[in-house]
């Protein structure tokens, strides 16, 4: 079974809170369930189309392949299970960056992730984000759960 780095479901809080900056990147604000980490995610608004009050399934893994093994190829002979099949939006990209914010009250860890240019950070408790690591390579994985509106 392919470990799971991040697995929550996320409330989408904002959209394009600041204005929208790209005609077809939307940039969403979202609180996970289950971590209450905080969430911003750059997202192809073309293809995967956001509104606030969406909730979303989203995992973060280092492979696709269900069994764990690594990914070889993007395009894989015979048509194998992925862990794709099971989301409708997927991104692969680069952990950059991780940091430390602390306050008189709170420690809190902050995780960057590039997906070619659309970005991802989770911030929150450090034990929730302990299995990340500088230059990990990483699969976004996202799938609508519910919508509130």
């Amino acid at each position: 079974m392919a470990e799971l780095y991040f697995d929550d479901i996320i409330n989408v809080g904002k959209v394009d809170a600041d204005g929208k900056k790209f005609d077809k990147v939307s940039r969403i604000e979202a609180v996970s369930e289950e971590y209450e980490v905080q969430v911003v995610l750059d997202v192809n608004s073309d293809l995967y189309p956001i509104q606030v009050g969406q909730k979303f399934r989203m995992v973060l893994a280092q492979t696709l392949n269900l069994d764990g093994s690594a990914v070889t190829s993007y395009f894989p002979e015979g048509r194998q299970k992925s862990l794709a099949d099971k989301f409708e939006y997927v991104m692969h990209g680069l952990l950059y960056k991780i940091s430390e914010e602390k306050s008189s009250s709170d420690f809190k860890v902050v995780v960057y992730i590039s997906f070619g240019g659309l970005q991802l950070s989770l911030k929150g408790d450090p034990s929730k984000l302990a299995k990340f690591k500088v230059d990990q390579r990483l699969f976004l994985l996202m799938r609508n759960v519910e919508t509130l509106l």
